[in-house]
């Protein structure tokens, strides 16, 4: 079977599907590769790091889409490469199904079989597989550093002939992986942290990184069965807003990553709430991509308001994109070896798999 990917617009993805370690993987499962020319070159692989695994190269992308059995890529193919698909070939990525909800259900009418990675069920069998949780784990990461680079105080506490300068305090908003991400790695540079997220699940893995966990009664209602949050009720954003805002007054660093799947981002730094922030204060805010957690936030802008700049960046992973691309295509990669029939050289839909079944676009 014939696997391809073909290059991202690097002007707004950085990221590649399939690297040189990846592309041996696939060969030693028995599938054959092919790639554009200069397809990993702006990020250091050559296209020589390619073909001595055995790779071919063409130059036209028509071609490559024309041969393969499976397309890999970071995201949903544009609409003229969308034309070069053909009835029972395979489309595998982050395909935002519910953003892209109709263009899917085009392909789907083609006969093109379509697995979107962010739909993947959280079990223990999709782990090596969540892209979800991999590229959040570096956003987090990489929002703390930015931030830092933005602030313009030093981060840990410093005793000093010339007095003591304190640490810097660090309010996460949001728990997941990329919170928890942000909270150990602001740890580990010398800040004070405080989180908080609608789950009371969240507590626990905050104390154990060493931040404080900001707690709000009715938290333990706000977790969906897959583990993700859910929207909030009145009441408790009310006291969640009571709370953020006397915390406010002392942070001089927010960290926002909370989302909801397929909806907006809520709002959860109010116009108001900006009154209470430190003036040099600064707010990275990893929600952009779905409208962002304060009233301010404005995609791939530095706002400023008061004082306070709130980074608003939506792929942050441009600025990341070798790890970024090593851990992506690793998970691709586990996934396709699940859905391949190594034995019969073929790809299995077996619906019964509840990792296949969740992913297919239907």
């Amino acid at each position: 079977m014939n696997l391809v990917s073909i290059s991202e617009n690097k002007e707004i993805e950085k990221r590649l599907a399939i690297t040189p370690e990846i592309a041996k993987k696939y060969i030693n499962l028995g599938l054959k590769l092919s790639l554009p020319e200069n397809y990993g070159l702006h990020l250091g692989f050559s296209d020589e790091d390619y073909k001595n695994l055995g790779v071919d190269f063409l130059e036209n992308e028509k071609d490559i889409i024309n041969r393969a059995d499976i397309i890999v890529q970071l995201g949903l193919l544009d609409e003229e490469r969308q034309s070069f698909l053909k009835e029972n070939q395979i489309l595998i990525g982050s395909l935002n199904a519910i953003s892209n909800e109709q263009k899917l259900k085009k392909l789907k009418l083609k006969k093109i079989n379509c697995f979107s990675l962010e739909l993947l069920p959280r079990i223990t069998r999709a782990q090596s597989m969540d892209i979800l949780s991999s590229q959040a784990n570096l956003a987090g990461y990489k929002a703390v550093i930015e931030a830092f680079q933005i602030y313009e105080r030093a981060i840990p506490m410093m005793m000093t002939a010339a007095g003591t300068i304190p640490a810097a305090k660090v309010l996460v908003i949001g728990a997941g992986v990329a919170g928890l991400q942000a909270i150990a790695t602001a740890k580990r540079m010398g800040a004070v942290v405080f989180a908080t997220d609608v789950r009371m699940a969240s507590k626990e893995q905050v104390e154990s990184l060493g931040g404080k966990f900001l707690s709000v009664d009715g938290s333990e209602n706000l977790e969906t069965d897959g583990g993700y949050a859910k929207e909030a009720s009145e009441e408790f954003k009310k006291k969640q807003e009571e709370l953020l805002s006397e915390t406010l007054k002392k942070i001089d660093i927010i960290i926002c990553t909370a989302l909801i799947p397929g909806r907006e981002a809520p709002k959860i730094i109010k116009e108001e709430m900006f009154k209470n922030l430190q003036k040099g204060s600064i707010i990275y805010d990893l929600a952009a991509t779905q409208g962002g957690n304060t009233a301010f936030t404005e995609a791939d802008k530095i706002v400023e308001k008061n004082g306070v700049k709130i980074l608003g960046e939506t792929n942050i992973l441009n600025k990341l994109p070798v790890s970024a691309s090593n851990l992506y295509s690793k998970n691709v990669f586990n996934f396709i070896s699940n859905l391949y029939d190594k034995e019969n050289n073929k790809i299995n839909i077996n619906l019964e798999d509840e990792i296949i079944e969740k992913t297919l676009i239907k």
